[in-house]
């Protein structure tokens, strides 16, 4: 009888202990994850949506072009974290649109290659993709050893026409980002990159109310010609900005969606026809320092662009020199004709 009362006086010693510990147990779990009243069950760390910060893989920059028998047909263009808009010759612009660890399917349609272009390449340390090339784009592309693919030497092997399309033939090159990854592999470029993003993300939202100079921005109205003016419509809802051409929302042709910008950051600078370009090429003065807007959410303010170099990155800074930060998600750079109708208003 005693041996039976000493083994559940242990059972009972056990139980207890047990019991401490599993107390005990729990009340360090809360300490380390207890946070703004809520027991989190897992702690994760914020990061980035628009780019992993943390890779090393090469930008990859298409030629898109812009012409506005093509332009209904534009595919592929919400997944580039960046996209340049620049004036061309007849009054027409061009998109660079900047890709990152992308799958995307189709992009298009690729057009050819100007030289000011290439500046932008440059500064993104970017594997350039275009179909064609003006005389002095094809020049400065071998001279600056700029990693390329071309669609003039590689149809039907990296691009495609896409024949369905009622549109022009010239207007109807295609590519996606698994043939430009072959394309890489087959030539030898390199893929990864030491260069830093251009741009400074915020994974917090950043609020331009409170800054100098700062304005209501929730309709934006950038004037490239008389042919091409780009406009932005605030969605406070789900704080984009709503993409139009010429007052036609911008729609990306297999989605069926309308492009959206995160981010813009307008500025101006000077644009002049080449000597003896019996096409009317341009030619930009991009290079030293100007004035321009970065807005989001709402809200533009003032900042001053500085590019050093057509290789050195372009620096976006306030007024008080401090290098800006920008909302994570995409974002378009518009580099208008110094000149044009810029209009922000509420």
């Amino acid at each position: 009888m005693a041996k039976r009362k000493n083994k559940k006086k242990k059972f009972i010693g056990f139980l207890i202990l047990g019991i401490f510990l599993l107390v005990g147990s729990y009340l360090v779990y809360i300490n380390f994850n207890f946070e703004d009243g809520v027991i989190n069950n897992k702690k994760e760390e914020k990061k980035l949506q628009i780019v992993d910060e943390n890779s090393d893989t090469r930008p990859i920059a298409v030629m898109i072009n812009n012409h506005d028998s093509a332009r209904p047909y534009h595919t592929g263009l919400q997944d580039a974290y960046l996209v340049y808009e620049i004036i061309v010759e007849g009054g027409y612009t061009r998109y660079m649109a900047v890709y990152k660890d992308k799958d995307t399917e189709k992009i298009g349609s690729v057009r050819s290659a100007r030289p000011y272009f290439l500046d932008y390449v440059l500064e993104n340390d970017a594997l350039y993709v275009h179909w064609g090339w003006s005389e002095q784009a094809e020049d400065d592309i071998a001279r600056l050893g700029i990693n390329n693919i071309n669609g003039l030497s590689y149809e039907n092997v990296y691009f495609y026409r896409d024949n369905n399309l009622p549109i022009n033939y010239e207007h109807r090159g295609f590519t996606s980002m698994e043939l430009i990854n072959k394309g890489i592999d087959d030539l030898g470029y390199r893929k990864t990159t030491s260069k830093d993003l251009l741009l400074n993300y915020s994974i917090d939202d950043v609020d331009l109310s409170t800054l100098d100079g700062v304005i209501k921005a929730n309709n934006i109205d950038i004037t490239y010609s008389g042919l091409v003016t780009t406009s932005y419509k605030y969605d406070a809802d789900n704080k984009v900005y709503l993409r139009y051409v010429n007052d036609v929302a911008h729609t990306d042709y297999g989605t069926k969606k309308q492009y959206t910008t995160k981010n813009i950051i307008v500025y101006q600078v000077s644009n002049y026809m080449l000597t003896g370009d019996v096409k009317g090429r341009q030619a930009l003065d991009n290079v030293g320092t100007t004035s321009g807007y970065y807005i989001s959410n709402g809200y533009a303010v003032p900042i001053v662009v500085t590019k050093n170099s057509r290789s050195g990155q372009t620096k976006y800074s306030l007024q008080d020199g401090s290098e800006i930060n920008v909302n994570d998600g995409n974002t378009f750079i518009q580099i208008q004709p110094k000149g044009k109708d810029l209009k922000i208003s509420e």
